[in-house]
């Protein structure tokens, strides 16, 4: 059984032809909305495909037309669908990298102490850089920038990440 994967949302038409504006939330815009690419909304418990016939950047959202939708009754039908890519569609990524899936629920240790800080429970994209939600076994949720300062190694093969915590990164309270 194939997997699907978020890579952005369809927020509105733009234009009488099928064009739609599109919020990429994936790391890869480029490659996910590059002429030809497959990509899928849910309708229900269906996945259907949709193919990228053209995508251009406007201002942070991206135009995008897919063959399938050629006027603005069609294209208002799919407004407010999520995007998706399949997991035969993710290309291999480079050494270092890794996708989202993979990274949520890890366990979280201070690689000073070796102390277990909880686990990776939510990722959010707000700019620069990502944030990750640390949730421990007991106390409040909080909040770490992934940089190389604080995020030291991320070890899939054994499901383990390393931080630095800066000073007031955690409400100890």
């Amino acid at each position: 059984m194939t997997e699907y994967f978020e890579v952005g949302k369809i927020l509105s038409p733009h234009g009488l032809k099928g064009e739609v504006k599109v919020n990429a939330t994936t790391d890869f815009p480029e490659e996910r909305l590059a002429n030809g690419s497959r990509l899928f909304i849910k309708n229900s418990d269906q996945y259907r495909e949709l193919i990228v016939d053209g995508a251009r950047r406007h201002k942070q959202f991206y135009l995008v037309k897919f063959e399938e939708i050629d006027d603005i009754d069609q294209a208002e039908k799919v407004c407010g669908k999520e995007l998706y890519v399949a997991e035969t569609d993710q290309q291999e990524l480079p050494e270092g990298s890794y996708y989202f899936k993979d990274i949520l629920n890890c366990p979280v240790y201070d690689a000073e102490t070796g102390e277990k800080l909880g686990v990776l429970a939510n990722i959010e994209t707000p700019g620069a850089n990502d944030i990750w939600e640390i949730k421990p076994e007991h106390g409040k949720s909080f909040w770490i920038p992934n940089i190389e300062s604080v995020v030291n190694k991320v070890d899939l093969a054994n499901k383990r990440i390393e931080v630095t915590l800066l000073e007031g990164l955690r409400d100890e309270n």
